[in-house]
C-alpha cells in the first residue's frame, strides 16, 4: 500500500471516487487498487463513512516489552522531529494505542478531538481505512494519505506505519505509526517509520538475549556455590555462545548426543515447570534430563535443564530443601527430586522433599536455559521444519492434479490449521494453463477436515469469490492473507448468509488464504482455516502455510502440465488406434486399449482384411510414455498396414518392419548418441484363414498368444520368440497352428501380465483361470474377464487387448478346379465357373468372371508351369484365385496401340474391384475381387 508517488495525491477525485464507490457505481481510475480494497472490505463491513465510534480499553500492558523496547527509538525520532508537527504513536497487536509521543500543542490538540490516543483501538473494521489498522490488515508498510481514510473525520491526517514483529517467531506484536496533518506529509515518512519499526525488532531480541544471559548466570552462581570449581567445567558453555547451544569445556556428551538433548530441552523449556524424562541415545544408552525453575534477581523467570548422564543415579544431595514438585512425563523415569542449591535460584513450592544419596556418582551437565517463551518458539520451529520435511515427501506424489491437493490437507491437518480447501479452475482440471483467475469460478478439488463438519463448500462445488473475501484479495494481489473471521460472518459469503452464519457457528475464527503460484501463473487458492479452541494464526503460521502452498503448486502445476501432455498424447494415440473394426467374415473380434496412469504409451492393435478372405490381427506395443512413443506407434501401425496390402509373408511383414525400426533409429540418432530413437519395439503379427482353418504368425519380441479351443482348452502355442525390432539379428521364425471355427486367438501387449506387484508366471496362471472360466464367452465378455481379473486399479502401464473367435468358410462358398497345362482347358474351366455362378445366384457376375478367369488362366497357362489351379470364395465379394507355380509376379503396363497383346491384365484390373498377387512356398496366386450385386446375400 505504499507505492505513492514523490508528489502525495490528495483532490477531490479521491472524494468523488469514495462516493461512487458507497453509491455502488464503478469507481474508475485514479484510487491506488490497494486503497480501493481497503475501501471495498470498509463496505462490505458497513461502517460508517460519516461518523466514527472507536473503542476504549484501560487493561493496557504499559511495561510490556514492546514498550521498553520502543522507549529509546521513540527518544530518538521525538528529538529529530523537534519543531515539526509529527507525532508517534505505538500499538499493540489489536489496533490500541498504548504510547504517544507528540509535542506541538495543535497537533496534539488535533489529535484529542478524534482521539487518537492511549487506550483507543483503530482496527480497520472499526475505524475505515487508517494507518493502524489498515497496516495490521495488510501485514506490511502502509502510508495513508487524506481522503484516502474511509472515514471523514481522519481525512486531515497522513499516516505511515510498520508492524512491528517479534525476530524469533516472526508474530506481530504491534505497530509504530507516524501521523502529522496531511499538508505536512512528505512520501519518505514510509521509509522513517520502517526503519524505526527495524530497530524496535532489535531490541527487542537484545531484550530476550540479556534475560536469558541473567538466568544463566544465576544458575551457574548457584551450582558453584554448592558444588564447587568441577561444576564450572561442566556447566559453563563456551565464551561467545548463547546458552544451551555450545558444548561446554570438558563435554562428557558427544555432539550427536548434545543435538538429541538440546532438542528435548526446548520441548522441556517450552512446558515451563519441573519434570524430569529419560532420552534415549545411540548405541542403547539413555541419559535423563531434568528441568527446574531459575529465578534471577531481575524477578525474570525460566528453565534450565539439565542431563543425568549414563553411570548411575542421581550426584549426592546433601541436605533437605524446599524443591519444585517434578513431573513425571511420558516416557519418564521415577528420580527424587533434586533440591534447590541457592534460595534466591529456584522458584520453591512448599514441599518439603528428602532426597538420598544414591549408591554412585554420575556426570552432570547443563543443556540449556531458556524462557519458556522462547522454548516454545524453538519447539514449534522444529515442529514446522519437520512439517516441511514432511511436506516434501507427502506432497506430490502422484502426477494427478486432485491428489496433490488432497495431499496438501492431508499435511496441513492437524499441525498447522483444523480445515484446508483447495479451489482451481477447471481449465487447470483439464490441464491447461489459466490466463487470469481473479474474478473466476473456482472448483473445489480438495477439503480437508479435523472432524466432519466443516460447513464450507464440498469438493466439487462451483465458488466464485466475492471481492471482500480473503481468497478475492489473494487472488487479486497474489499475496497470501491472513484474515480473521469478521463479524458478520456473512461477509466472507455475502453468497451464502445461511452458509455463513453455520462457518462462525462451527468455531472457524481465522483463515489464511494463499495463492498457488507457480512460474509466475496463479493456478488457484489455497485456505487455512482454524477453529476458536487453537490460538489465531501468526505470521509464522502465515510463512508455513506460504511454503507448503508453495511446494504444492509446483506440484500441481507439474500435475496440470502431465494431464496436458497425457491428454494430447492420448487424443493422438486414440486419433492413431482403429476406429471400428473392418468388415470382414474371418473372425468375431473384440478390442480394449488402456491407458497407463503414469502416461499414454505405444501399444497398438490392428485388424487388416487379406485377400483370400483371410484377415490379419496385429498387436505391438513401443517401448516409453508420451507423445513420442504415441507418434512412433503411428508410423508402424501405418508401415504394417502397408506391407500387408503386399500379401507378404507373415515372416517377411516382420523382417521389414524390423529394417523400418533400425532405420528409424538411425534418422532420429545419426551419430548414435545414446537415449535417442526408438528404445524399443515389439509385434506379433498373425493370418488366419478362414477357409483352411489354420493360422500362422510369428512375433518379434512379443508376449506369446493365448488359444482357446472350442472345447475349452486353453494353450499358449510355442511361437519362437523372436528379437525386437530394430536389432536385425536373426530371420523370423512362423509357427502354423490348426484353429477350429469358434477357437479364441487372445492377443495382448505386456502391461496386461507384467505388473510390479505381481510375478508374471502368477499372471499367466491367472489368465488361463479366466480364460478356463467359461469357454462360451464371447469376444466383448472376454475383455472384460480379463480387464476385470489381471489389471490394477491404477497400471503403471497401458494395455492393447484384441480377442479374435475364428469362423470358417463351409464348403458350400468354396469352388476348386485343377487346370491342365493346355489351352484347351480355358474353355472347359469357364463353364464350370459359370455353373457355379449359377448355384450361387450370382449370374450377373457370369460375364466378368468368365473374363477374368480366362485371361489369368490363360497367362499362367503361357508363362508360368503347373500345378495350376482355380478357385472361387463367395464371401462378401467374389473372389477368384488363379495359382501357379511361378514366383514370377504380372505387371500391369499400358500397351501400345500397336501392341498385339498387353491388355489382358489392364482388363482384369477394369472388370475387378481389386487384385493383386501373393506368393506362397510354392509359387503365387493372383486374385481379384468383385463386389457382389444388389440383393445378393453377403456370407457371415
Amino acid at each position: 500500500m505504499v507505492d505513492v508517488p514523490a508528489g502525495l495525491s490528495d483532490n477531490d477525485a479521491l472524494a468523488d471516487a469514495r462516493e461512487r464507490l458507497l453509491a455502488g457505481r464503478p469507481v474508475g481510475a485514479g484510487v491506488r487498487a490497494s486503497v480501493l480494497t481497503s475501501w471495498q472490505r470498509c463496505q462490505n463491513l458497513g461502517i460508517p463513512a460519516d461518523r466514527i465510534a472507536v473503542p476504549y480499553y484501560q487493561d493496557l500492558d504499559l511495561e510490556s516489552d514492546l514498550i521498553r523496547a520502543a522507549g529509546p527509538v521513540l527518544d530518538r525520532l521525538n528529538s529529530a522531529f523537534r519543531g515539526m508537527r509529527m507525532s508517534l504513536l505505538v500499538c499493540d497487536e489489536q489496533a490500541r494505542i498504548v504510547r504517544r509521543r507528540v509535542d506541538d500543542p495543535s497537533l496534539r490538540k488535533v489529535l484529542d478531538e478524534r482521539e487518537l490516543a492511549p487506550g483507543f483501538a483503530y482496527a480497520e473494521e472499526i475505524a475505515g481505512t487508517n494507518g493502524i489498522g489498515t497496516a495490521l490488515v495488510e501485514r506490511g508498510p502502509v502510508l495513508v494519505h487524506g481522503r484516502e481514510h474511509f472515514v471523514e473525520s481522519l481525512q486531515v491526517f497522513t499516516c505511515a506505519a510498520v508492524p512491528v514483529r517479534d525476530p524469533l517467531s516472526g508474530q506481530s506484536r504491534g505497530l509504530l505509526d507516524l501521523t502529522c496533518l496531511r499538508e505536512d506529509a512528505d512520501p519518505l515518512m514510509t521509509a522513517l517509520v520502517r526503519e524505526a519499526a527495524r530497530d524496535i525488532e532489535r531490541r527487542l531480541l537484545e531484550q530476550t538475549a540479556e534475560r536469558e544471559r541473567a538466568l544463566l548466570q544465576t544458575f551457574v552462581q548457584a551450582r558453584l556455590a554448592a558444588r564447587g570449581d568441577r561444576a564450572a567445567a561442566l556447566l559453563l558453555p563456551d565464551a561467545g555462545e548463547p546458552a544451551g547451544l555450545g558444548a561446554p569445556v570438558g563435554d562428557p556428551l558427544g555432539r550427536g548426543d548434545r543435538l538429541i538433548l538440546e532438542e528435548k530441552a526446548a520441548e522441556l523449556i517450552s512446558l515451563g515447570r519441573a519434570a524430569v524424562v529419560e532420552v534415549a541415545l545411540p548405541n542403547g544408552r539413555a541419559a535423563t534430563l531434568l528441568s527446574r525453575p531459575v529465578t534471577c534477581s531481575s524477578g525474570e523467570t525460566g528453565i534450565a535443564v539439565e542431563a543425568v548422564l549414563p553411570g548411575g543415579g542421581l550426584r549426592r544431595l546433601a541436605t533437605t530443601r524446599s524443591a519444585p514438585p517434578y513431573e513425571r512425563l511420558p516416557n519418564a523415569i521415577t528420580l527424587p527430586a533434586p533440591r534447590a542449591t541457592a534460595p534466591s535460584a529456584w522458584t520453591a513450592s512448599s514441599t518439603q522433599t528428602t532426597v538420598a544419596e544414591p549408591p554412585s556418582v554420575t556426570d552432570e551437565c547443563l543443556i540449556a536455559v531458556g524462557e519458556p517463551g522462547v522454548g516454545r518458539l524453538a519447539l514449534l520451529a522444529r515442529q514446522r521444519l519437520e512439517l516441511l520435511t514432511e511436506a516434501g515427501v507427502r506432497i506430490g506424489t502422484t502426477l494427478d492434479v486432485t491428489r496433490t491437493a488432497e495431499e496438501l490437507t492431508e499435511v496441513a491437518i492437524p499441525r498447522l490449521a483444523d480445515f484446508v480447501t483447495v479451489d482451481l479452475p477447471d481449465v487447470v482440471l483439464m490441464g491447461e494453463e489459466p490466463t487470469g483467475v481473479n474474478g473466476a469460478a473456482m472448483r473445489r478439488v480438495a477439503l480437508g477436515a479435523v472432524n466432519g463438519d466443516s460447513q464450507l463448500y464440498p469438493v466439487g462445488h462451483l465458488v466464485t469469490f466475492v471481492p471482500a473475501t480473503p481468497q478475492a484479495r489473494c487472488l487479486a494481489t497474489g499475496q497470501s492473507v491472513l484474515s480473521p473471521l469478521p463479524t458478520p460472518a456473512s461477509t466472507w459469503m455475502p453468497e451464502d448468509p445461511g452458509r455463513a452464519q453455520r462457518v462462525r457457528a462451527s468455531g472457524i475464527h481465522s483463515a489464511i488464504a494463499v495463492p498457488l503460484l507457480a512460474r509466475g501463473v496463479v493456478l488457484g487458492v489455497a485456505t487455512f482455516y482454524r477453529l476458536e479452541d487453537r490460538g489465531p494464526f501468526e505470521g509464522d503460521d502465515l510463512s508455513l502455510a506460504e511454503e507448503l502452498s508453495g511446494r504444492a503448486a509446483v506440484c500441481i502445476d507439474n500435475a496440470r502440465r502431465f494431464t496436458l501432455e497425457r491428454a494430447t498424447a492420448l487424443t493422438l494415440q486414440r486419433s492413431l488406434l482403429p476406429h471400428g473394426l473392418p468388415e470382414q467374415n474371418a473372425v468375431e473380434a473384440a478390442h480394449r486399449y488402456l491407458p497407463a496412469q503414469a502416461g499414454v504409451g505405444g501399444d497398438w492393435f490392428d485388424i487388416i482384411p487379406l485377400s483370400g478372405a483371410r484377415v490379419a490381427l496385429v498387436v505391438g506395443d513401443v517401448v516409453g510414455h508420451g507423445l513420442h512413443a504415441s507418434a512412433t506407434m503411428g508410423r508402424l501401425r501405418t508401415a504394417v498396414q502397408n506391407f500387408s496390402d503386399l500379401d507378404l509373408p507373415v515372416d517377411e511383414v516382420l523382417a521389414h518392419l524390423d529394417d523400418l525400426v533400425g532405420r528409424l533409429d538411425l534418422d532420429e540418432d545419426p551419430d548414435g548418441a545414446a537415449g535417442a530413437g526408438i528404445i524399443g519395439a515389439t509385434c506379433l503379427y498373425a493370418v488366419y484363414d478362414p477357409a483352411s482353418q489354420r493360422c500362422t504368425m510369428a512375433r518379434a519380441g512379443h508376449p506369446a498368444p493365448a488359444l482357446v479351443l472350442p472345447d475349452g482348452t486353453v494353450e499358449l502355442p510355442e511361437v519362437p520368440a523372436g528379437p525386437p525390432l530394430g536389432l536385425g539379428c536373426v530371420p523370423f521364425e512362423t509357427v502354423d497352428i490348426a484353429m477350429p471355427e469358434g477357437s479364441r486367438l487372445i492377443l495382448y501387449t505386456d502391461g496386461l501380465i507384467e505388473h510390479r506387484d505381481c510375478d508374471i508366471d502368477v499372471a499367466l496362471d491367472r489368465l488361463r483361470r479366466v480364460l478356463t472360466h467359461d469357454p462360451l464367452r464371447s469376444p466383448e465378455e472376454t475383455c472384460d474377464a480379463l480387464v476385470e481379473a489381471l489389471l490394477p486399479t491404477q497400471p503403471s502401464d497401458d494395455v492393447a487387448l484384441l480377442v479374435a473367435r475364428t469362423r470358417a468358410l463351409n464348403a458350400g462358398q468354396v469352388a476348386q478346379w485343377d487346370v491342365p497345362a493346355d489351352p484347351a482347358a480355358v474353355s472347359a474351366i469357364r463353364t464350370e465357373v459359370t455353373r457355379q455362378l449359377a448355384d450361387w445366384d450370382l449370374e450377373e457376375l457370369a460375364f466378368s468372371t468368365e473374363l477374368v478367369i480366362s485371361e489369368l488362366v490363360t497367362n499362367a497357362i503361357r508363362y508360368a508351369g503347373g500345378p495350376i489351379q482355380v478357385r472361387l470364395l463367395r464371401d462378401r465379394t467374389l473372389i477368384c484365385e488363379v495359382s501357379d507355380g511361378s514366383s514370377t509376379s504380372p505387371r500391369l503396363r499400358r500397351s501400345a496401340t500397336t501392341d498385339e497383346g498387353g491388355r489382358g491384365l489392364f482388363l482384369v484390373a477394369q472388370l475387378a474391384q481389386r487384385w493383386g498377387t501373393r506368393h506362397t512356398a510354392d509359387g503365387k496366386v493372383i486374385w481379384t475381387e468383385q463386389p457382389l450385386p444388389s440383393g445378393a446375400v453377403t456370407s457371415g
